[in-house]
């Protein structure tokens, strides 16, 4: 069973910097886009950045700017760097791969408080 672990959440201030890592259990999905999603408190899963095979990266508009998305292949790992985050950002972050999904992993969480 292939797995996404998720790591690097935590409580920060606003305008604080997060990195969050996502490691998948294969490097089966090296050529395959991966996508970074985040659940607000009581709210649905969004898409918020897509890191394709090539790492070029798109955003959703709200994080556009302040989010970077990355990705090493030989760690078949997927980054997200969040820079001035706001509360808004607050909630669960997960990574998928794009279009055919696989199993959610548990995701990291991520606070944005004063």
């Amino acid at each position: 069973q292939v797995q996404l672990v998720e790591s690097g959440g935590g409580l920060v201030q606003p305008g604080e910097s997060l990195k969050l890592s996502c490691v998948v259990s294969t490097s089966a999905f090296n050529n395959y886009s991966m996508d970074w999603w985040h659940q607000a408190p009581g709210k649905q899963r969004v898409w918020v950045a897509q890191i394709r095979k090539d790492e070029s990266a798109l955003y959703a508009d709200s994080v556009k700017d302040r989010f970077t998305g990355s990705r090493d292949k030989a760690k078949n790992t997927v980054y997200l760097q969040m820079n001035s985050l706001k509360p808004g950002d607050t909630g669960v972050y997960y990574c998928n791969v794009a279009v055919t999904q696989i199993k959610w992993g548990q995701g990291t969480q991520v606070i944005v408080s004063s």
